[in-house]
């Protein structure tokens, strides 16, 4: 199930400093981010086999995701926050800030086959869902 951590944070006169080591549970194979998103909703998707951890490195964006048990929506406000994501984690990417940088994380390098876009609930009811949260 999808989840959020709280990345170790260091704060002083200087600045802030956040750490990724040893964040995530898997072997990192690719990063990318994601920035300048108009109202679009991005994602709409989950994976046969990769593992992801989002962090919003500027701004704020939600991620709406359904595990086929739950749906539910998390914010990603702050540097601080990191949401990881399972496999089976079925997510849309929504609601960017104007300047809004969504880092990602992922467990294996780029492979079409891995994508599964069939939710496991009807897109309108999951939109309606959404909406709730």
């Amino acid at each position: 199930m999808a989840h959020i951590i709280n990345l170790r944070t260091f704060k002083d006169t200087r600045g802030i400093l956040t750490v990724l080591d040893s964040v995530v549970d898997f072997e990192i194979k690719r990063l990318f981010y994601i920035y300048a998103v108009d109202d679009s909703d991005r994602g709409g998707h989950r994976h046969h086999d990769t593992h992801q951890a989002a962090i919003c490195i500027q701004g704020s964006c939600s991620i709406t995701n359904d595990d086929n048990k739950q749906i539910e929506t998390f914010v990603l406000d702050s540097p601080e926050k990191c949401l990881i994501l399972n496999p089976e984690d079925w997510h849309v990417m929504h609601d960017f800030s104007r300047d809004a940088i969504l880092l990602v994380l992922a467990s294996t390098e780029f492979d079409p086959s891995d994508y599964i876009y069939e939710p496991y609930h009807p897109l309108r009811e999951f939109k309606n869902t959404q909406q709730a949260f």
